[in-house]
């Protein structure tokens, strides 16, 4: 083991309890406990500061009175709250066999609920491997500052490294969650059908100038931004990923400005419990966790509910070359699926490694950890990164049922919260209507990529446009699931924003630093006769009515609407589609767009409202296209312009629907209104037939996306009535009525 004096022997603490795993305040001290099947020895690191460069107290454990099973415990009397600690932990560094062990390693804590952030993990010492020449690494740099990248050769992690760590490594933190007061609050937990999610990142919500919040880029600016949430009508605000990860880690330049890249979307966790750091305003030494559960707190007294985007297909310690900073050195055979050759393992995430979900170690790690999220921090769902991955067997097969996806779906803890597969992972896996386990909602990217095609007036889209419009049931009836479980989005932190999406033909990642290689090639996007920003208010004037359709045909769908943040104000990447690396101007949101664009921000303001007031467009079942009484309106029908039944083959992408909404069967105590919706995604206009109202009603005009604002959306005191049964609908652009009763109001 070290040769750091043992300071307190272990006789002097108490040997504790197997459960619960991680660092937990009892009456009598901390208990701390972490899994590890082949280790031979372990000890405690205790640190009074964060910038130590020695622990204070090493404190062994002994196997017989400190192992239980494969569980390390020790109870120690003096530590509290705020208590900086690591993990030292001994066994055999034989790669070849999947052993990485190396007590030279300092390692964090699986559970921890807090590390210090004044470190960073990438360095040459928290390798576990030899660098074995000078071009290995470069690090001038002092402690706390950030490295040059590690680059190591091929063959460099079957020589164990010697360097020890403990001076570069952050600490873990033990905090009291029991001292924050919640003021009496519970999740929200609203219903799927009844929520508008809006997808952002913490530091893109603040972090420009024009937000005017004074803690910009953290969790109470994002509770300053509360009041433009609110204003938009959101119910749910999606957070890309905030548990604890390394922004550092990435190597690459802006070959432009010699600007060293970060990890910004964060998509490399290495500690599952713990809210980042550097998202706090008042510093990371726990802190983070009482500003978390401000930002919950302030947001669920404004009705807005918190998602969380969770990244369990893979963790930070990258491949067989990556560094060793806890899981790979506390029992790597167990937490990652491993190849055939154990030194290597299987990458069906793309970062490099694979956590091996269904072991029911690591089953229980992630179900513990949704409880954490849950219970003591209060947020309302998660959104599962690469879902797919967490179907896979220890052999990385897909397997039927598998047990981690069946668990969380049933969990009586988990209940209420909202799940969220992206069903599909970087192997090839893809299980969009699909995915196991019961009540899973998908990321639907079959809606996404439909809607671009009608609206780019791709030949014969009006099909598929149908069929998402209508909840997908070609992807959720099939197993018993509803329309809500289809989350459609148009636009998502992956790819273009919506601005770009009518502004860009092709992908723009040159600032990346990997040649324009990374993102998608297959965008569905188009740019109207100019690449990028123009000055020609012919093409901004189309480019501003595509972005109101999209919009539109995202709010007008049954399913669960998420709309990514920034895109209410037009909100361009430059044509980045790929951002995850620019922490700046490229992915912050510039409020200033609020006012050249408030014409769009209004549309989508009214759209949200106009939603969330209406059963119809809630409606928890598919339309049935019938009635069992011969005589009865169907729930939907579709016509062509001229009136007719649509041929659903044609070429030509222009299409009309009807709604009863007097089969919502939202509120068996209040019908809804008739609607009648008109597409037409041709450069040039098309008069539809419009088929007659219900007997005592008239077709009001609510929205008209060629019309200038703030005629595109009306108030219900300004509802125009139109003469049927004629209306020209202009060239790229989609029309909604609503049949209603004289001097009723249409939004009660």
């Amino acid at each position: 083991m070290s040769g750091i004096a043992f300071e307190k022997s272990v006789s002097e603490c108490i040997p504790g309890k197997p459960e619960p795993l991680g660092a937990t305040l009892t009456a009598h001290g901390v208990q701390f406990a972490f899994f590890s099947r082949r280790a031979t020895e372990a000890s405690l690191l205790l640190f009074d500061h964060e910038d130590d460069p020695a622990p204070s107290h090493e404190i062994a454990f002994d196997s017989t009175l400190n192992r239980t099973g494969d569980i390390w415990h020790i109870l120690v009397p003096w530590a509290r709250a705020g208590q900086l600690y690591l993990f030292r932990v001994d066994g055999p560094y034989d790669p070849n066999r999947g052993l990485r062990f190396n007590a030279n390693k300092a390692l964090l804590d699986p559970y921890a609920k807090a590390i210090t952030h004044s470190s960073v993990w990438h360095v040459p010492e928290n390798y576990g491997y030899e660098l074995l020449d000078a071009g290995d690494a470069r690090d001038g740099s002092a402690s706390g500052s950030r490295p040059e990248p590690v680059r190591p050769r091929p063959d460099s992690d079957l020589v164990i490294s010697g360097r020890s760590n403990v001076g570069r490594m952050p600490r873990c933190i033990v905090i009291d969650d029991d001292v924050f007061d919640w003021q009496g609050d519970r999740p929200l937990n609203y219903p799927l059908r009844f929520s508008v999610i809006y997808e952002s990142h913490v530091r893109a919500l603040t972090a420009h100038e024009s937000s005017g919040v004074q803690h910009p880029g953290t969790y109470r600016g994002v509770v300053e931004m509360i009041p433009h949430l609110k204003e938009l009508g959101i119910t749910s605000l999606e957070l890309l990923p905030v548990q604890e990860f390394d922004e550092f880690e990435n190597a690459h330049t802006n070959p432009d400005t010699g600007e060293r890249l970060s990890n910004y979307w964060g998509y490399s966790t290495i500690a599952f419990f713990a809210p980042k750091g550097g998202y706090a305003a008042d510093g990371s030494f726990g802190q983070q966790v009482t500003e978390f559960k401000e930002m919950v707190r302030e947001l669920h007294k404004a009705g807005i509910e918190l998602i969380l985007d969770v990244v369990f297909n893979h963790t930070g310690e990258g491949n067989h070359l990556g560094p060793t900073i806890s899981f790979r050195g506390l029992d790597n055979r167990v937490y990652y699926i491993l190849e055939e050759d154990r030194r290597l393992y299987q990458n069906f995430s793309g970062c490099g490694n694979t956590l091996n979900c269904n072991h029911p170690v690591v089953h229980s790690l992630i179900l513990d950890c949704l409880h954490y999220w849950v219970t003591e921090m209060h947020v309302d769902g998660f959104r599962f990164d690469l879902g797919s991955i967490l179907g896979r067997d220890e052999k990385g097969e897909l397997m039927e049922n598998p047990p981690i996806l069946v668990r969380i779906a049933e969990d009586p803890v988990l209940r209420n919260t909202k799940i969220i597969a992206e069903a599909w992972d970087a192997a090839g896996a893809y299980q969009v209507g699909s995915f196991p386990g019961g009540r899973w909602a998908e990321w639907n990217d079959r809606f996404r990529d439909d809607v671009r095609r009608f609206w780019r007036n791709d030949p014969g889209a009006v099909s598929g446009l149908a069929t998402r419009l209508t909840g997908s049931s070609d992807l959720y009836l099939r197993d018993g699931r509803k329309p809500f479980h289809s989350i459609n989005f148009v636009t998502s932190h992956d790819g273009f924003t919506l601005n770009d999406l009518v502004s860009y033909e092709k992908k723009h990642n040159l600032a990346n630093g990997e040649k324009n290689r990374d993102g998608m090639d297959n965008n569905l996007s188009a740019n109207y006769g100019v690449e990028g920003p123009t000055d020609d208010p012919a093409v901004e004037a189309v480019r501003n009515r595509q972005v109101k359709n999209f919009a539109a045909t995202l709010f007008l769908s049954l399913g669960t609407p998420m709309f990514l943040g920034g895109d209410e104000i037009r909100r361009s990447q430059a044509g980045n589609n790929n951002a995850y690396c620019q922490d700046n101007g490229i992915s912050w949101y510039d409020y200033r767009l609020r006012e050249a664009h408030g014409d769009v921000y209004r549309f989508c303001q009214e759209l949200i409202r106009f939603r969330l007031t209406h059963p119809a467009f809630l409606r928890p079942e598919f339309y049935s296209g019938g009635d069992t009484d011969y005589n009865a309106i169907p729930d939907i029908t579709w016509y062509d312009e001229a009136g007719r039944p649509v041929d659903w083959e044609r070429e030509e992408n222009v299409l009309a629907l009807r709604i009863d909404g007097s089969k919502a069967e939202i509120r068996a105590d209040r019908d809804d209104y008739d609607f009648y919706i008109m597409f037409n995604a041709a450069e040039v206009s098309r008069t539809f037939t419009v088929v007659a109202a219900a007997h005592g009603k008239q077709w009001c005009r609510i929205m008209d996306t060629a019309m200038p604002a703030p005629h595109d959306f009306l108030s219900p005191e300004e509802l125009v009535p139109i003469d049927e049964p004629r209306y020209a609908v202009s060239g790229r652009s989609v029309v909604l009525l609503a049949a209603c009763p004289d001097e009723v109001e249409l939004r009660r």
